[in-house]
This record gives C-alpha cells, structure tokens and sequence, in this order.
C-alpha cells in the first residue's frame, strides 16, 4: 500500500513540474497576474489528472481491498450514525419528559361533549400506592392471582391481572341510590402474548367474605366488558324470580370504540337509581335508562376478572356536587372533579364537565368575582407540594379563560399545598380527599 502511494505522489509531481515552470516565466510585467492565475488553474487540473490516473491504477489493482474497506468504513459510518441518532432521540425523549406539562397528550376541547361530573363524597378510593411491588393490594381479595406493578409508560402503581379468575374489593361498599365509579385501564397481553379483553362487574354480592361462582354470581349487577378484539359490551343479570327477565345485553359498535393493547383509557360510570351511563374516555357509550330495576339489585362490590389488564386510580364517590349553591350561597365550592397527573399541573380533560359547569355560574352571574386554590396532600416535599399547588390553582385559572371565555380579571388564584388538609394523611382514599381545588367567592 505505501509503494501505490509513492506512485501517487511521484506522478504528481512529475505532472506538475511543467506547468510550475511556466509560471515562473515573465514574458512581461503588465500580464503577470494574468500568468500567474492560469498558471494556477493547470496546476489544479495537472493534480487532478495525476490523482485521478494513480486512484484509477490502484483500484484496479486492489478492488477487492479496497471494496473490504470501503464496507468496513460504510458500516462505521452508519454505526456512528445510528448511535448518534439513538442518542439524540433519547436527549429528544429526556427532554420532553422533563418538559411533559407542556406535552399533555389529549387537549381539554376534545371532550366539549363530556358531560361526567364525578360525585362529591368519596365512598372508595384505591391508587395502590400503599401497596408493595409484586405484592397481591390489601383491599382486594382473589380466587386467582394479580399483582402491584409499575411502568415506564404510565406513572403510579397499577394492579395487574392476567388470568380466569376474579379480583375483588374484599370490603362491601355502602352506596347510595346516586354515584360515580371511575377507574384507568390498560389492555396487556395475556398468557398467549395478545390482547384477550377483560371484564369488570359491578354487583350485589351473596357472600361477603368470598368467591360467588358462576356468570351470573350475586344477586344481581351490571357487567362491563372488552372483548379480544377490543369491543366494549354490557349485560345486566338478576338471580330473582321477578327480575330475571330485565336482563339487558349489547355492544358498542365502531372501530373508533374499540381499546387497543398497552394503551390507557379513562373509564366513568353514573348510577342514577336505575340508570347507568358509561364513559370511555371522551365518549359516551352506554346510556340505559332502566339497567337497574327497582328491587332486582343493590350493587355493593367491584369486580375484574376474565382477561389480563393493569388498573389503577379506582374512585367511587356518592351523590352529585350542587356546585352552584356551594359556590354563590356557601361561598366556597371543593372541587374533586379536576384532575392532574402525579406531580403535574396540566389539567386533565376529564375535567371538562366541571370547568363547563363552573364557567357557566360565572357567565350567569357577571359580578362573581372568585379565587381558585390548589391543594395537595403530604407525599413528597412540603415546598414542592406548595410551588406544584400554587401552579395547579394558575392552570385552572388559564383554562376557565382560555377554553370558556371567562374574563381573567375576575379571577385570582393561589396553593396551600399540604398545608390545609381535611383528612388525615394515612390512606389512599384520605389522601384522595386532601388532592382537591376550591373555588372561593370573593
């Protein structure tokens, strides 16, 4: 290899020894700069002659080395470029994770048909934040298996279940005639690695301390399912004589409906005596009018069973928030119908029905002037609770005035953080209580 680079460097310079001697000659003093620039220019083009002869020489001779190295040199090209590329999507990911309030994923306007507003009073709150990784949650109980996990794709602790069997709160829950259920879902892969769909009940248990049996177990309920191929269905069963004919079954129909695996929904349910609406996300999918009949069933437990998913922040809450009344008449509405994700202050378009209820009391009555505080509860530290609390009661503010057209002039905002609680701080379903916003009238 060193000799076929003598050659090249010999033949350049044989090649440009004529031309170099041309422009040492001064024919006259008037055209020397003239000399001189063509002298230049067949330097370069002597050097580009005798490059290109003595590159032509050596790769015929040693084409295959050369092909060798040239591979060699094109996949340490492209290694390089794939690390540098990997590189930089994980700056871009870091970046955007440590800037994820400004990347909230769904925009608040795209539930403008959303008309859920969770109940006032928390009856069940159940986040498994009390519960260690890998263990089966103290509240429930099982005839099966599941456990506490966590993600790189959705914050929090998460209750998984990959199984045939049932999960279920091991307590009876006391609830009243009127009530919400909320709870986030994500469809994993079950034992066959696809997507096999889950179902949920909500029922009136026989036996309080275990296992009812069978498809239609208690007295009586309501059942929410997902199907392997993600379409969401119901059905409504009574074991009494007189009700066993009000049973109801359907489905929703619509590729736009149907969950998809590794993916979070946000499912609502209202019961309003004998009336269920049911929520997927933004979406109204069930309305059924009489899914209870009066007599037939008291549900008192929740239950998921028959597939695999991960579900967390379970919240069950008794009776629908007079917010006009707290707000004008007690002059101070508690809101537990804003949301935020763990440690963020963007806030969730699930809130959209309470904002719109709130905006429309400030829009009907011009001269209420209001202050909006954020207040947390006690995990984490006491001044990050209280700067994360004060940004919460700000992002509240923006929306009323952004999405709702409420003057801002109207309204101050602020954040107690920690420092204010009702409850204490020793469960998840008081923590739940102390996570709030309240709207105070000036």
């Amino acid at each position: 290899m060193r000799a076929y680079m003598r050659i090249i460097f010999m033949t350049i310079i044989l090649l440009t020894i004529p031309v170099i001697a041309s422009s040492q000659i001064d024919i006259k003093r008037k055209i020397e700069n003239k000399a001189n620039q063509r002298a230049n220019q067949r330097a370069d083009q002597a050097i580009d002659k005798g490059l290109d002869a003595a590159e032509k020489g050596i790769k015929d001779s040693f084409s295959k080395g050369n092909n060798q190295e040239q591979s060699q040199d094109n996949k340490q090209e492209k290694d390089n470029k794939e690390n540098k590329d990997e590189k930089a999507e994980e700056k871009s990911k870091q970046n955007n994770d440590d800037n994820s309030p400004s990347m909230e994923e769904t925009p608040l306007m795209s539930y403008s048909k959303f008309d859920f507003i969770p109940g006032e009073k928390i009856v069940f709150f159940e986040d498994f934040s009390q519960d260690a990784v890998g263990d089966f949650p103290l509240l429930w109980n099982t005839n099966g298996s599941a456990e506490v996990v966590t993600t790189n794709l959705f914050p929090g602790h998460w209750m998984k279940f990959v199984c045939n069997e049932s999960i279920w709160t091991d307590e009876l829950l006391t609830l009243p005639d009127n009530y919400t259920i909320e709870f986030d879902v994500v469809p994993v892969a079950g034992e066959q690695n696809s997507m096999t769909g889950y179902q949920v009940r909500l029922y009136q248990a026989k036996n309080a301390r275990a296992w009812d049996s069978g498809t239609a177990p208690g007295e009586g309920g309501f059942l929410y399912t997902i199907e392997y191929f993600g379409r969401p269905g119901y059905h409504t069963w009574f074991n009494k004589g007189e009700c066993q004919q009000t049973g109801l079954t359907g489905y929703k129909e619509g590729d736009e409906f149907k969950q998809k695996m590794n993916q979070k929904y946000h499912i609502s349910i209202w019961v309003q005596k004998t009336r269920i609406r049911l929520y997927q996300d933004q979406n109204k999918i069930f309305d059924l009018p009489r899914a209870f009949q009066s007599g037939c069933a008291k549900p008192d437990r929740i239950r998921f069973e028959n597939g695999a998913a991960m579900v967390s922040n379970i919240r069950v809450a008794a009776g629908a928030p007079d917010m006009r009344s707290k707000l004008l008449t007690e002059g101070k509405l508690v809101s537990y119908g804003i949301y935020f994700d763990v440690n963020k202050d963007i806030v969730k378009p699930e809130s959209y029905a309470t904002l719109k209820e709130i905006a429309s009391i400030l829009t009907e009555n011009p001269d209420v002037r209001i202050k909006i505080v954020g207040h947390t509860d006690s995990d984490g530290a006491d001044a990050a609770n209280l700067e994360l609390s004060k940004r919460r009661g700000e992002s509240v503010k923006n929306e009323l005035v952004r999405t709702f057209s409420i003057d801002a002039s109207r309204i101050e905002s602020d954040g107690q953080g920690e420092s204010q609680p009702v409850a204490p701080n020793d469960s998840p379903a008081n923590k739940a209580l102390n996570r709030r916003v309240e709207f105070i009238k000036l």
